[in-house]
């Protein structure tokens, strides 16, 4: 088992934190890289950096970092809304409600979680009413909820039907495990 150094892997994330926040994300990456070299299960870096790999676009990483966060830290909630994002982003929206539905079973009272899972649904709904149109061309009743849903979702998504979280709050520090560190 690797050797782990909790001082340096918090110096890692705060210096991560500040250069992301700063739009510094090659650097905020290095940084995380450096933390966990010295501290290699440490949940807050990984997160961190699945959030920084998000940011550059490099979205394959950063749904593999958040799926090994999810295998390791299924009670961490953080992850698997991060995760669903990515999913539904891609427009895999049953993957997106598995993984929202993880989210809400980790931490019930997650309110983000609650409402990506909200979104999610209401872009279920619309590929059923469309699904359902298609099907049945003289569906009167399926044709005017597709127009319902398009109109909600059109309203409440401005990214254009996909969770407006697209960056969900970094874990809180106390839901890292300590053996996580």
């Amino acid at each position: 088992m690797p050797t782990s150094d909790p001082r340096a892997a918090t110096a890692a994330l705060e210096s991560a934190r500040k250069l992301f926040a700063e739009h510094r994300n090659d650097e905020a990456l290095a940084a995380i890289d450096a933390g966990l070299k010295a501290s290699p299960s440490d949940a807050q870096l990984r997160f961190q950096r699945g959030v920084v790999l998000t940011d550059m676009g490099r979205i394959d990483e950063a749904i593999t970092a958040f799926e090994a966060l999810t295998q390791e830290f299924p009670e961490l909630p953080e992850p698997h809304n991060n995760l669903a994002v990515l999913y539904a982003a891609r427009g895999e929206l049953d993957r997106a409600r598995a993984a929202l539905d993880d989210a809400v079973r980790a931490l019930p009272s997650y309110a983000l979680a609650h409402e990506n899972l909200g979104d999610i649904h209401l872009r279920l709904a619309e590929r059923a009413y469309e699904r359902a149109t298609k099907a049945d061309a003289t569906n009167r009743a399926a044709r005017e909820k597709l127009a319902l849903a398009r109109e909600l979702i059109s309203k409440v998504s401005p990214a254009g039907g996909r969770p407006a979280n697209v960056r969900p709050p970094e874990p809180r520090p106390a839901s890292a495990p300590a053996s996580a560190r």
